[in-house]
């Protein structure tokens, strides 16, 4: 007798082939019948009408620690995925060799993640202190998504150099004692071994984090030892990734691929028509990567994803040429620099400069949209711009954002409208999609809590493909969203609606499918806030066999598992 049979649906398998009508027949977490099935089973769905595809594979998230006091992994979860990358960047929670470790690393995770002290120190047990033990508390708790982790160079580094994980290199015996490490954490399951050296990472006290201070030697001896292991991987983040990437970068991720014997993914390829030389450097450092031998893929997102902004909280505006200099300073002295039109304006032309780089997309003020205010002189300006605000006032857009945010003692929330929104970048991306060095995802889902909400783009995808642009098929979208990243893991028996395949599966309407606009919510411990999107169209969501959601809302079950590498994985081969 089969446990389910799912009846009469759409099923798109995640191949890319055309939608076939027919049944999924489940039985212990499998699918063991695709096609018309009449055999016994103890429970029916209904699925006329909608479309039955494999569950979706974020590659890039930061559930690390949300994993913990929300197991459900909210919102992913109700934006059908079923399994998902964590241990991205070069950051994790383990191993930790004392207490002293985990301070470290909850200080820098709110640097670099945008999480939330309050979460981190009321919802995360601590309670581990190698990799496996950590993967082994991620299982105790329960978890609705399958969950694998890569191995983060900072936690490796912290652990064995402490203090001078900063600002040293590490010596020979160091290196070697990392290696160990990465070793049993390996070992115990961890996927593979990430690495940051992006100038946007710094630690608590405004120095770059451990992992930006390894040397290339280091680097590589890491990914030699990935190397050693079945079913591992290898992720980076580097400044290229966001402005293009040097020589030297492109030898570095060419050798950490090659010697590492294993894929390499970095975050995030941003196409945008205004700095296509950007977008072509990047493509072009992976082509000539994997000429080499390398396999690099960069993630790309297929939707927008707005980021909000403020001149109080760290945000990505503190990354403009030299801005830093005046958003370090704590708040008073910092409201008295703003008062003087000579510093905004010289904030000003710094942001204009070419050193900005990326980031020169979030200075066109005049598109900026206010959000939440927090004083009575700027009542009624939420949802304005402030191009309309600033002609109002005769002043520039940027010396109006600052008087605003003065007003509000720099709480104001600001959302930068996009500037990428355009035909021609658009026609950029639906060609980079079907690039066989880009892959779908970069959500972030996890980080950046109030600044962001990237969990919404798969359903989001899918309605732009429906019902929106149309830039590429609903077959291919979910290509993308499963079979792809799957097989860059190697997730084993994962990504296809087969027989043999665990039955992790989404059911959506293909009229509805899409996600509610974003709301701020106070929802995390310590009533911490967080960005906030819900599904529409999704019926069905299931894993292992077992259901997680139903119309649109989760169910208590927790069937997802902790993903270890060999065991769960299969070895991906690097040409």
């Amino acid at each position: 007798m089969l446990d389910m049979i799912i009846k009469g649906g759409s099923i798109v398998d995640g191949t890319g082939a055309a939608p076939v009508a027919g049944d999924v027949g489940i039985r212990d977490g499998r699918i063991v019948a695709v096609g018309q099935v009449d055999e016994p089973t103890a429970e029916t769905v209904d699925a006329d009408g909608l479309v039955v595809c494999p569950g979706f594979v974020d590659p890039h998230t930061h559930y690390d620690a949300q994993i913990f006091w929300d197991p459900r992994t909210t919102p992913s979860n109700l934006f059908g995925v079923t399994s998902m990358i964590g241990g991205n960047c070069g950051f994790t929670l383990a191993p930790l060799g004392d207490e002293s470790d985990g301070e470290y690393l909850k200080k820098m995770m709110v640097k670099v993640e945008g999480m939330a002290l309050e979460a981190l120190e009321l919802g995360v047990p601590w309670n581990w202190r190698s990799f496996g033990e950590y993967l082994d508390r991620v299982a105790e708790n329960g978890t609705a998504i399958n969950v694998g982790f890569l191995v983060g160079h900072c936690a490796l580094r912290r652990l064995v150099m402490k203090d001078d994980s900063v600002g040293h290199v590490a010596t020979a015996e160091q290196v070697a004692q990392m290696r160990r490490l990465l070793r049993e954490s390996i070992e115990a399951g961890g996927l593979g071994f990430s690495t940051g050296r992006s100038f946007t990472h710094n630690d608590w006290d405004g120095n770059p984090v451990p992992s930006r201070w390894a040397a290339s030697d280091e680097v590589l001896e890491l990914c030699r030892e990935t190397s050693a292991h079945p079913g591992t991987t290898l992720e980076w983040v580097a400044d290229g990734c966001l402005n293009g990437f040097e020589d030297d970068e492109v030898e570095l991720m060419t050798k950490m691929s090659v010697e590492g014997g294993r894929p390499l993914n970095w975050n995030v390829l941003t196409i945008d028509s205004a700095r296509p030389e950007a977008y072509r450097n990047q493509i072009a450092a992976c082509e000539k990567a994997n000429s080499e031998g390398a396999k690099i893929v960069a993630l790309t997102m297929p939707i927008l994803v707005g980021m909000n902004m403020s001149l109080g909280t760290f945000c990505a505006l503190h990354q403009l040429p030299e801005w830093k200099t005046i958003f370090s300073l704590d708040y008073p002295e910092r409201m008295a620099k703003l008062r003087d039109p000579e510093v905004v304006t010289w904030l000003e032309n710094q942001a204009a400069l070419p050193e900005a780089g990326v980031f020169s997309r979030l200075t066109g003020w005049d598109n900026y949209q206010v959000g939440d205010t927090y004083s009575a002189a700027n009542e009624g300006l939420k949802g304005r711009t402030l191009g309309d605000i600033a002609r109002e006032r005769g002043k520039r857009a940027f010396h109006t954002m600052v008087e605003i945010a003065l007003e509000d003692d720099l709480a104001t929330v600001w959302w930068p409208l996009p500037t990428d929104d355009d035909a021609e970048s658009w026609r950029l991306r639906a060609q980079a999609w079907e690039h066989e060095a880009v892959m779908i995802g970069g959500s972030d889902a996890g980080a950046h809590l109030d600044r962001m909400a990237g969990a919404p783009y798969t359903t989001a995808w899918l309605a732009d493909c429906l019902h929106g642009r149309q830039l590429t098929s609903m077959p291919n979208a979910i290509r993308h969203l499963t079979d792809v990243p799957a097989r860059l893991f190697g997730l084993r028996d994962r990504g296809r609606v087969a027989e043999g395949f665990f039955a992790d599966l989404v059911l959506f309407d293909a009229d509805e499918v899409g996600a509610t606009d974003v709301e701020l919510v106070f929802d995390l411990p310590g009533d911490s806030k967080r960005l906030y999107s819900e599904a529409t169209g999704i019926k069905r969501v299931m894993v292992n066999g077992v259901t997680t959601v139903v119309d649109g809302q989760p169910t208590d079950a927790l069937p997802g598992k902790v993903l270890r590498s060999g065991a769960d994985t299969d070895t991906v081969p690097v040409p």
